[in-house]
């Protein structure tokens, strides 16, 4: 009964995961707008986090953590550097330039790309003529295409249209709001891409940083077995990144002074989408599944495009629909045929056991019959 009790937990626990995600998106797209700059921003995110997990992870995992190496200290240092720094970094470029339901309509595409990254690495292998094989496949083309489609059509208002919005491509151009710059923005700008489609690119970059970070993540777990610690590491070395980045990008005497709102976001986004989400996902995991988790995901697009249109006002488009859906099925595919795959495993592994079982229960039934 206690399990069971733990597996409802459990369901409730992940949806409320991206309910809180979906309040993120909208709370950050504030704070953007406000005038915050991204780097500050993160900075003060992930150093509130790491004040919270790094006590945390100290006493709990006092016994269990073995000894750091330059090897994992390495390790420890990508992991900053994709799942902190890149990951939330380009995330809040890309959410500056779109709004937050195409940001949340990004984010199921992360364990598709993160498949990817595991079958390049070789941490996970794709069997081309089984059934289960050709849908991993399919489904991360079909998340691909999604994620593409996203880009190159945007449509009509769908839902949420006002008179504010007859210019799309002006939706998130606010002449409060600083617009990142840069060497790689102005780049991109010259190739063609508009503020829009900026905004989709650094966030599929997001995705993929991510998938980077959970990729690496498998392999370092194996050889340090402190989730929580590695968690801590992770930030020190992101903190530690956007802190020097910060000496170079930011206005020392302006931009690190926040706001009212900004205050709020920062301690939103460092306790709750940070901190306490993560620990709300590690604890699911043991009891679900990293399965059954991710098909949580695609409640965020839900979750943020209800949120922002009842906050923000922000319009939803044909293409968001369209792009999003495909990013769904995509990752539901993908999902199902994994757990498939887990399913045929476990099958083959308990027949093989009872086969070799039951011959040795009866051989030894015989020899005691024969010894009697």
């Amino acid at each position: 009964m206690a399990m069971g009790d733990d597996t409802w937990k459990a369901h409730f626990g992940m949806a409320v995961v991206q309910l809180l995600y979906g309040g993120y998106h909208v709370i950050t797209k504030v704070a953007l707008n406000v005038g915050v700059n991204q780097l500050v921003f993160c900075f003060y995110r992930d150093l509130l986090a790491l004040f919270i997990i790094s006590p945390i992870a100290f006493f709990k995992e006092r016994q269990t953590r073995p000894p750091i190496t330059k090897q994992l200290l390495m390790s420890f240092f990508f992991l900053g550097l994709t799942g902190i720094f890149g990951n939330q970094l380009l995330f809040l470029i890309g959410l500056s330039y779109t709004n937050p339901t195409y940001a949340a309509a990004l984010q199921p595409a992360i364990p598709v790309f993160t498949f990817l990254f595991a079958v390049i690495m070789g941490v996970e292998r794709v069997n081309l003529k089984s059934f289960e094989g050709l849908a991993k496949v399919g489904g991360t083309l079909i998340c691909v295409l999604g994620a593409v489609l996203m880009v190159l059509y945007r449509g009509p208002s769908l839902i949420g249209y006002t008179e504010l919005v007859i210019i799309p491509q002006n939706e998130i151009s606010d002449s409060s709001q600083p617009e990142p710059s840069g060497w790689l923005i102005s780049g991109l700008k010259d190739l063609g891409f508009d503020n829009f489609e900026l905004g989709v690119v650094f966030l599929i970059g997001n995705c993929m940083c991510m998938a980077a970070f959970l990729t690496i993540l498998a392999p370092v777990l194996k050889k340090y077995p402190a989730n929580l610690s590695v968690t801590a590491y992770s930030f020190f070395f992101g903190v530690v990144l956007m802190a020097v980045i910060s000496l170079f990008m930011t206005d020392l005497s302006s931009d690190w002074i926040l706001t009212q709102s900004e205050i709020l976001a920062v301690v939103y986004a460092g306790t709750i989408a940070s901190a306490f989400n993560y620990g709300v996902i590690s604890w699911c995991n043991k009891i679900l599944g990293p399965a059954l988790v991710s098909l949580y995901n695609p409640l965020q697009p839900g979750f943020s495009a209800l949120l922002s249109q009842i906050f923000l006002g922000s319009p939803i488009y044909l293409g968001s629909i369209i792009g999003g859906s495909l990013i769904i099925a995509g990752l539901y595919t993908v999902t199902w045929a994994s757990y498939k795959e887990k399913q045929a495993t476990v099958g083959i592994i308990t027949s093989n056991d009872t086969w070799v079982s039951e011959p040795f229960i009866r051989e030894k039934g015989v020899h005691e019959k024969d010894h009697i």
